[in-house]
């Protein structure tokens, strides 16, 4: 996995990946955004796991700051559990990517 981030990095800068990084949390926090106007409206709403999904490619700033600013999904356990699940995965391999490289 390490050879495979190490072969994608050769490809981006550092600045390219920031501000993919960037464009995923926006579009995250968009669609949690969303996701509450259609629960206030009493719409079809996005499925939890497209927002987890989200949340796991990147988005999990974007992801945060849309529960928090628009009240979104803060009071449902399921959904916190799994948010922070993958949180811990992420900072898993966040730290084995810089200490096996």
């Amino acid at each position: 996995m390490a050879e495979a981030l190490e072969a994608t990095s050769k490809f981006l800068t550092f600045a390219q990946m920031i501000y993919i990084l960037l464009i995923i949390n926006l579009f995250t926090f968009v669609v949690f955004g969303l996701d509450k106007r259609l629960a206030v409206k009493h719409k079809r709403r996005v499925p939890e796991i497209t927002l987890l999904g989200l949340t796991l490619t990147g988005g999990s700033v974007g992801a945060a700051l849309g529960m928090l600013i628009f009240r979104h999904k803060v009071s449902k356990v399921s959904f916190l559990l799994k948010w922070v699940a993958i949180i811990l995965i992420q900072a898993a391999g966040i730290y084995f990517f810089e200490k096996y490289r």
